[in-house]
């Protein structure tokens, strides 16, 4: 995301510096005076649109660091002191296109999703298929669903089998099975097999537009952030304009006030922060974190609460193997073999899991006859035996018996794969997700810099969602939440007085982020509209830098603050020796430049800093199951690591 300087932004300060030359030359070539007339021409040209704005602004009570530089301009037109106002004029034009150039472009997030809302469904009538808009579906339309396609609207499954990826909506990574009398979202994608749905709600109604809405509704009400640099104009600006009274009422001179105006005029507001924000933000890009503007950055500052979602942001976001368990006489090592030698043969999410693990113990046996169900299932022959691999309903009619199968389902797992040999049911395979490599680092990194206020939050179920927080260590965590449900929650957190940073991946998450204080988009797969809800957009795969944004956000807003006390520390002294007469206006200008120079040298601080520690090693998809005989019916875990 480049940040290009933009001519318009820089006309009135290049002018400015234009004039200021040509007045020179004409100085060295035509006199003093014709210099004076050119001075105070141009000053009239460049100040005037500044003037009117200053006067716009404060008519509709928005006062803010320009009122004391307006009228600095404003006086030295009134005093013909046109030096003085054109070094003001090239301040205060200059901090402002500097700050325009720092505050980056703004979120497209409602229009990216609009645009990836579904728009087509295939309405059936009688023994006709017509193609629709989405937004013509009614409720109880029957409708088509071919694979690959979006659900249209909310609805129920009829007729069909297929499994569906509702990452985009739930941000689980693990497909949804749709058959008979299943309830479906809109935006959920079809697998590999057709579905007949009845409509439940219009298109406009549906889950998807309604985190639309959220989004929309949750950007349009977010406050906007008062700028570091107005918050400290609210007091700076009445302490100058009562020491241009004290100085009028002793001294009955305008010159004097004139510069105490000058060197009053708080360039260290206009000039220190945009200087931090653009080192601030240019020290993030080099470690691929991109924050879009300078209030997302004086708002990392602030943070006291951060949120995750757990799928794809604490969690690795992609299912892995948990546990095998077996009926006597298999073990583990044999059911995962086979039944990874015939799912070799299949294109589900989950077949490609359980291959690739058995794999990684060693070669895995030719497989044959292969036959697949879509969305449900897979049989073929391995070493002259008949192996079926997939969904319970798929797997148990086919099985002479089901003994031991209270067993094989014990504990709290989402999704379960059940492997039967020569017509018998050999075991089940569970999956879970686990946590990021860097989660636990993270949060202790957190905690040390002040932050002891985290929480987790999933549309997994709360007893999976409370097993990942026990794992990293989050004491605070729901699960079984809808996109709505997490933005709620973000909203409660802000109600009691807490700043937010919300962290998370998916679309589901775009209601939450853009609720948020800060939101912060990991994007390094891709990013989308999630992307363009996040205030702050991580560009690779490592969860740490989420600490990293905190600490650049501070220790910018820090250098910032220490430029601003600093420049308005010395115009103070500065204020004090115009009011006694011992500057005049124009020497007051020019000193206002070098305490500018020393301001800025300072404010350039916060493009360096120390380079971050990079994250550890990853650990190893899988251990070793363990070899030790053991009870019927029984069960090997394997260990889970970086995927």
């Amino acid at each position: 995301m480049s940040r290009q300087l933009k001519l318009p932004n820089f006309i009135l300060p290049l002018a400015t510096v234009a004039v200021l030359a040509w007045g020179g030359l004409a100085a060295l070539t035509s006199g003093r005076a014709a210099a004076q007339r050119i001075w105070f021409a141009g000053l009239v040209v460049v100040g005037g649109p500044l003037l009117l704005r200053t006067l716009r602004d404060a008519a509709h009570g928005r006062f803010a660091t320009d009122i004391v530089a307006s009228l600095s301009i404003g006086t030295a037109i009134a005093l013909h002191e046109p030096i003085a106002g054109l070094v003001i004029v090239l301040m205060q034009s200059g901090g402002e296109a500097i700050e325009r150039y720092a505050e980056g472009r703004a979120s497209a997030a409602v229009a990216e999703l609009e645009a990836a809302a579904p728009r087509m469904a295939h309405r059936i009538i009688g023994h006709r298929v017509e193609d629709v808009a989405a937004s013509a579906v009614a409720v109880d339309d029957l409708l088509l669903v071919r694979p690959g396609e979006l659900i249209p609207c909310d609805g129920v499954i009829v007729s069909g089998n297929s499994d569906l990826d509702t990452s985009r909506l739930t941000g689980e990574p693990v497909p949804v099975e749709a058959c008979a009398g299943v309830k479906v979202i809109s935006g959920s994608v079809n697998g590999a097999g057709a579905l007949r749905m009845q409509a439940t709600a219009r298109a406009a109604e549906s889950q998807y537009a309604r985190i639309v809405e959220l989004v929309r509704h949750a950007q349009a009400t977010k406050a906007p952030l008062q700028r570091l640099a107005d918050r400290y104009a609210v007091w700076f600006t009445p302490a100058t304009l009562a020491a241009c009274a004290v100085t009028y009422g002793i001294s009955h001179d305008w010159n004097r006030v004139l510069a105490v105006l000058v060197v009053a005029t708080p360039c260290p507001l206009i000039l220190a922060t945009p200087i931090a924000i653009i080192g601030g933000v240019n020290r993030a890009a080099r470690r691929q974190i991109i924050i879009r503007n300078g209030g997302a950055l004086e708002r990392l500052s602030a943070v006291t609460a951060v949120v995750f979602d757990k799928t794809g942001t604490v969690t690795v976001g992609r299912p892995s193997i948990r546990a095998v368990r077996v009926t006597r006489p298999h073990t583990p090592s044999r059911v995962l073999r086979y039944a990874g030698a015939v799912e070799q043969g299949s294109s589900h999410q989950l077949a490609r899991v359980i291959a690739d693990t058995a794999a990684s113990f060693g070669d895995l046996p030719a497989a044959h006859d292969h036959l697949e169900s879509p969305g449900r299932g897979i049989t073929g022959t391995v070493d002259g035996h008949e192996v079926r691999v997939g969904a319970r309903s798929f797997v148990l009619p086919a099985c002479s018996g089901s003994e031991g199968l209270p067993d094989l389902e014990t504990g709290s797992v989402a999704l379960r794969t059940y492997v039967a040999i020569d017509g018998a049911l050999a075991g089940t395979i569970e999956y879970a997700d686990h946590p990021h490599r860097d989660a636990l680092q993270l949060f202790v990194a957190l905690r040390q810099r002040g932050i002891h206020r985290l929480v987790l939050l999933s549309g997994d179920s709360a007893a999976n969602t409370r097993a990942i927080a026990d794992q990293v260590g989050i004491t605070e965590a729901h699960g079984d939440l809808l996109p709505a449900d997490k933005a709620e929650a973000i909203s409660r957190l802000r109600a009691a007085g807490d700043v937010v940073m919300m962290v998370g991946d998916g679309t589901n998450d775009a209601p939450a982020l853009s609720s948020a204080d800060v939101g912060v988009a990991l994007a390094a797969h891709g990013g989308g509209i999630t992307a363009e809800a996040g205030d702050v957009i991580l560009l690779v795969d490592a969860l740490g830098r989420v600490e990293e944004a905190l600490a650049i956000g501070r220790r910018t807003v820090s250098i910032a603050k220490q430029s601003i006390w600093v420049g308005l520390g010395l115009s103070g002294i500065a204020m004090v020796f115009a009011a006694a007469g011992h500057i005049p206006p124009t020497v007051g200008a020019l000193l206002q430049e070098a305490v500018d120079v020393a301001v800025i040298l300072n404010a350039l601080r916060a493009a360096g800093g120390r380079a971050f520690a990079a994250a550890g090693s990853p650990a190893p998809i899988v251990r070793e199951f363990p070899t030790k005989k053991q009870a019927t019916p029984h069960a090997a875990r394997v260990v889970p690591g970086r995927s």
